[in-house]
């Protein structure tokens, strides 16, 4: 019992420093352009918001360190953060674009570097890969959201078609199953941080812009279609069971498998 204390004291450790250096980012954000209380309100409600329910997760996976794997995820996590702040702000001033794209390119480059370090230091764990979805989720949503006062409210859809699946997963079960591995699937999920960065960077004529934008809606409603529909196809086998719990039988101690493959998305 104590060492596990031990642990769990390290591990909010970890998760206190995550948002120590969130706020710290926040402050040269501020400094360097003048963020006003819209970029300091979301920018700080983003870090507590990490720190709280990253701190719960661990605290209920019982993991006996953090590690490096997650610390980059968690530096990736403090970008996005930064870009939140960055996208908040600029409803209320002219966008600092430079800045925005900075944070998001590295953000982006950093993108499945976590999974490789995992995987080179036998770190790998359900967390892990659930924390770096939800990143990615969230940086997509916010630069959608950035990407749509330009381009207009529907853009917006691109950053909430996976939090709509996951709500319609709760309604219909059969969506909780795992999906098979597929390229075509993370080739779409790298195209959208790319796209949306693309327009948000504003160094192409608008029409361009427009086209690039609705290239990645295209192929997301697309990968997400033919993912639903293969699931509805396979929702039961022949001896009447769910596809969920014949898949399952093949993954055992990976409770999360339909989430490591969305998050490939």
């Amino acid at each position: 019992m104590a060492l596990n204390n031990t642990y769990d004291a390290r591990l909010q450790q970890e998760t206190a420093v995550g948002a120590g250096v969130q706020i710290l980012l926040l402050a040269l954000l501020g400094s360097a352009i003048g963020m006003g209380p819209a970029g300091w309100l979301t920018g700080l409600v983003f870090a507590f918001a990490t720190w709280a329910v990253l701190s719960r997760a661990l605290h209920r996976s019982r993991l006996s360190s953090f590690g490096p794997a997650n610390r980059v995820t968690l530096g990736r996590a403090t970008l996005v953060g930064g870009v939140t702040a960055l996208v908040a702000d600029s409803f209320e001033s002219a966008p600092q674009v430079t800045l925005l794209v900075g944070l998001t390119a590295v953000a982006l480059l950093l993108d499945g570097v976590d999974g490789k370090v995992a995987r080179r230091t036998g770190t790998s764990s359900a967390l892990g890969a659930r924390f770096d979805m939800e990143v990615d989720a969230f940086l997509i949503l916010v630069l959608s959201v950035y990407v749509s006062t330009r381009l207009g409210p529907w853009v917006m859809l691109i950053g909430g078609m996976r939090y709509a699946f996951v709500a319609a997963a709760r309604v219909a079960p059969w969506l909780n199953a795992p999906l098979p591995p597929s390229f075509a699937r993370k080739t779409v999920a790298a195209l959208q941080g790319v796209c949306l960065l693309l327009a948000g960077a504003e160094l192409l004529p608008h029409p361009a812009n427009l086209a690039v934008v609705v290239l990645s809606l295209g192929s997301l409603v697309w990968s997400f279609g033919r993912d639903v529909a293969w699931l509805w196809r396979n929702s039961s086998t022949g001896d009447g069971r769910s596809v969920a719990e014949g898949v399952g039988e093949q993954v055992v101690g990976e409770p999360l498998v339909r989430e490591l493959e969305l998050a490939a998305r």
